[in-house]
Parts: C-alpha cells; sequence; structure tokens
C-alpha cells in the first residue's frame, strides 16, 4: 500500500470517528527540510488513539499488524509497504504528562493539540499538520503544508535558523525527561544545529538526571548520535556540558595535556573524537566508530614519563580491553559488540608494530587468524588513528596501510585463512593416536596451526597430515612420561 493510500485511509477514519488526526514530529520536520522523508509516521488524534487505530485496522480489513499499548492510550500499526519494508504508525491521544523525580513514566492524561505539543522535546518537533492536507496530494507543496501547519512555539522559525531549543522552560523539559538532553547533542549533530544558549546552560544544570535513565535507552541514544555524519559535534556538546562525565566517564579522562620539562603528550579527547569522524568518512558501520572513541580509554591509567624518552603509555591497549567490558556491562551491551569493541581496543596497535617490525608473512598470518572477520574493520580504525598534522608523515603511514593490506589480501587468498583451523581435526588425532579428549589432543593440533602460521608447512590436508605424522610421538611420550609422574 503506498502513502497516498495511507493518508486517504486516515482521513476517513477522521470521518468516521468525528476525531480529528495530525501529523508530528519528525515527518513534518523532514518535510519542511526538504529531507527524504521517513517510514515511520507520528499521528496524534484529538480524542483516543487507542480507539482511532482499532476502527483504522477495521477498515483496512487487518491489512497490518497492531499493536495496542492501552496503559498510554497509544498503538502502533505496522504496514507491508514494498517487498523489503513497511510502513510504521504511530496513534496517540492528545495529551499532557506529569512526571516523577525518580522517574520518566509519566502520569499521561488527555489535552489539546497545543498541550500535546508542548510537551515535545523541541520546538523543531513540536509542530503538526492535519491528516487531510496530505489526503488531498500525496506529496503537498511546502506552501500548502506552511498554510495548514500548527506550530505554537515557533518550530519553523527554529528549523530556518538552525536552532534547538525546547517548546517550555529547558529545565522542566530535561527534568521530566533527562534523555532529551541527550537527543539535543544528537540532533545538532544529525542536522548540523545549534543549541540554543538557555537550553544548552540547562543540559549542564540537569545533567545530573541522566542517571535514572535506563542503560537500554541511553546506548540506542548514543548509538544513534555515533551514526550522524560528524558524530564529534555531538560528543564535544557531550564534554562540554559534563554529560560525558556522568555516561562515560572513561572517555572525559582522556581529556588533557601534561608537560614535563617541555615533552608534551597529545590531547586524547580530541584525538578519539577525531578518530570517530575519520572512522566516519570511512565506513557507516556505527559499532567502528564507538570502538575509535574507546581505543584509548587506557592511556590515562598507563601514562608515564619516562627521562630521555618522553610520554609513554605501555599496555593501554590491554587496560583498555578490561574497561571495555566494564562500559559493556553498565551500557548492558549484546554479547557480539561488547566482543567487538574488546578485540578491536586490544589490537588496535597490532598493525603499526607489524610495520614498525616488517611485514612478514608470518606476522600477516597471525593478524588475519586472531582478528578473523574483524580484520578489514582494524585496518580502517589504524588509518583512522592517523591524525597527525604533519601532512607528510600522514601520508607515509597512509601508504604503510595500503602495503598491508595488500599483504593481508594476497595472504588471505593464497594461504586460505578466513575460516583458519588445522585441517587434521581432533577426531582423527584422537583416532591415529588413541587418545581420549584431553590436552594432548589440543597441544598436537596447536603445533600444527603454529607450523602454518610460521610458514613451515601450506594450509592443506596433505602436508599438515605427515606433519602430524612426524610430530605425534614427541606428544605421546611427553604424555606418557606426565602420567607416570601423577
Amino acid at each position: 500500500m503506498d502513502l497516498a493510500k495511507v493518508f486517504k485511509q486516515l482521513k476517513k477514519t477522521s470521518e468516521e470517528t468525528g476525531q480529528a488526526s495530525y501529523l508530528v514530529g519528525g515527518y513534518v520536520r523532514d518535510l519542511l527540510l526538504g529531507k527524504e522523508l521517513r517510514k515511520d509516521l507520528d499521528l496524534v488524534v484529538e480524542g483516543s488513539g487507542l480507539a482511532f487505530a482499532k476502527a483504522f485496522d477495521k477498515q483496512l480489513k487487518e491489512a497490518g499488524r497492531l499493536i495496542e499499548f492501552p496503559d498510554f492510550d497509544t498503538a502502533r500499526y505496522l504496514l507491508p509497504f514494498s517487498e523489503t519494508e513497511q510502513l510504521e504508525l504511530e496513534f496517540a491521544g492528545a495529551r499532557s504528562e506529569a512526571y516523577r523525580s525518580t522517574s520518566r513514566k509519566p502520569k499521561v492524561e488527555p489535552a489539546t493539540l497545543e498541550k500535546d505539543l508542548a510537551r515535545r522535546d523541541f520546538t523543531i518537533n513540536a509542530m503538526a499538520v492535519p491528516v487531510a492536507v496530505f489526503a488531498k496530494a500525496k506529496s503537498p507543496s511546502k506552501a500548502t503544508i506552511v498554510k495548514n501547519i500548527v506550530d505554537p512555539f515557533g518550530g519553523q522559525a527554529d528549523l530556518k535558523e538552525k536552532i534547538i531549543r525546547t517548546p517550555l522552560d529547558p529545565n522542566v523539559t530535561f527534568s521530566d525527561d533527562p534523555l532529551r538532553m541527550l537527543r539535543a547533542v544528537r540532533f545538532a549533530a544529525q542536522l548540523g544545529f545549534t543549541i540554543d544558549k538557555k537550553t544548552l546552560e540547562a543540559i549542564y544544570t540537569n545533567r545530573e538526571r541522566i542517571k535514572i535513565v535506563s542503560a537500554e535507552r541511553l546506548q540506542e541514544e548514543l548509538l544513534k548520535l555515533l551514526a550522524t555524519k560528524e558524530s564529534s559535534i555531538g560528543l564535544i556538546l557531550m564534554f562540554q556540558t559534563h554529560l560525558m562525565d556522568i555516561i562515560l566517564p572513561e572517555v572525559s579522562n582522556l581529556d588533557g595535556v601534561e608537560d614535563v620539562y617541555g615533552h608534551q603528550h597529545k590531547n586524547n579527547l580530541v584525538h578519539s573524537f577525531k578518530v570517530v569522524d575519520n572512522v566516519g568518512e570511512r565506513t557507516d558501520k556505527t559499532w567502528l566508530r564507538l570502538a575509535g572513541l574507546l581505543h584509548d580509554i587506557g592511556k590515562p591509567g598507563t601514562k608515564k614519563f619516562v627521562p630521555k624518552i618522553g610520554w609513554t603509555f605501555h599496555g593501554h591497549e590491554h587496560l583498555g580491553k578490561k574497561m571495555v567490558y566494564a562500559i559493556a556491562k553498565r551500557f548492558k551491551f549484546s554479547k557480539d559488540l561488547t566482543e567487538y569493541l574488546a578485540k578491536l581496543v586490544r589490537w588496535h596497535l597490532q598493525p603499526i608494530s607489524l610495520m614498525d617490525e616488517g611485514i612478514t608473512d608470518s606476522a600477516v598470518r597471525r593478524l588475519i587468524v586472531t582478528m578473523g572477520d574483524k580484520i578489514n574493520d582494524l585496518l580502517i580504525l589504524g588509518r583512522s588513528d592517523i591524525t597527525t598534522g604533519n601532512p607528510f608523515k600522514k601520508e607515509r603511514r597512509l601508504k604503510n596501510y595500503d602495503k598491508l593490506e595488500k599483504r593481508v589480501a594476497e595472504v588471505l587468498e593464497r594461504d586460505k585463512l578466513r575460516a583458519f583451523q588445522s585441517p587434521v581435526r581432533g577426531e582423527e588425532i584422537m583416532k591415529v593416536c588413541g587418545l581420549k579428549p584431553g590436552p594432548t589432543v589440543g597441544k598436537i593440533k596447536e603445533a600444527i596451526e603454529e607450523a602454518i602460521l610460521d610458514g613451515k608447512i601450506p594450509n592443506d590436508y596433505e602436508p599438515a597430515f605427515k606433519y602430524f605424522q612426524k610430530i605425534k610421538d614427541g606428544y605421546l611420550k611427553d604424555a606418557a612420561e606426565w602420567e607416570k609422574v601423577c
């Protein structure tokens, strides 16, 4: 079903139920900005949102799927839109909200459309257009939209001036729903807007309120921020308002430069923000941008000044990995995301080390086996980690990555390492050697794998089996002697 039919049906439902309905929020905002329109529509109904959604579902003869939220008088309707997409409609009755100091869950009461718009986060999201306007034309002109828009808080003017501002007193807005503070910095990054001075000050004033927001919602908003084109805009605002101190203190602690006898280290916070943007220029992978933000978090805990050498951060990748697990637990990251971040933070220095020591086939094989399917992301992170302002040094380092990537591709193609493991499997080792499952089987298998990685034998069954025949007696002898001792 296309949008034109959806809008006509919504108008028909309004007429038959006697309930006026309006499109609000992001759809109206993006329409006025001339952006690509979303596949999710927020609708406000003057009356019961749930009753309106049920009537809409009935008139469509249940072509979609209705999900009811009776406690909030809201509903979600999922409608097939194309072979691969679906349209998501959110229905809500016009309402006011009253919050308790310890919760983001409001007490909801029916209200006028203007009061409903007043409870919204920002003026640019507090505009409404009657559904009937869209029913007349699938793509009404901007002039038609402006003529019919309900805009009590100056959202159109703020769009024009590129300003993020709350409809009401920002202290009330942010105290009621603290997640809106994080949404403010995210919208600033996403739209390239400036946060109004009073609104920005209110974020600083109310920053402690962010502690009542659930880990899942913080995670969702952080990942949305990192998905924006220039994430550093939002990250800098988080730091300036001290939201970062509460949400990600490990990142805030990167700030600062120390000077000892004229020896300075770079500001690792500024560096990390640049790395995030560099990753964003190379890929849309949000997880990789998060890895870029966290890659140096172990530096404050490992910083040391060594006379005649300068500042060192030895082992910061190991400490960083441990810190990632703590952050993941706090944010309730998935197991996959946690392991992804931990691996990239732990090994982010490896390409540089490999280049310094010489790019040998053996070292490349080990890097490939260690990183598995994350090898390409590691190389993107490595390139993005080059933030030097010296153009000659930057060019040289990037050329080294060109060489490394070429060697990785060659070794992958030649040595069949994409899903590396010993060609001689554990079951065969046990059968030939008459062994039961145990450490000796693992040691033999590991020895075969080490021989392949060192380039002693090809990664094929026949040479691997011959090598196994050659070494197995030594391992069996050691196992037998160990049993006598025990």
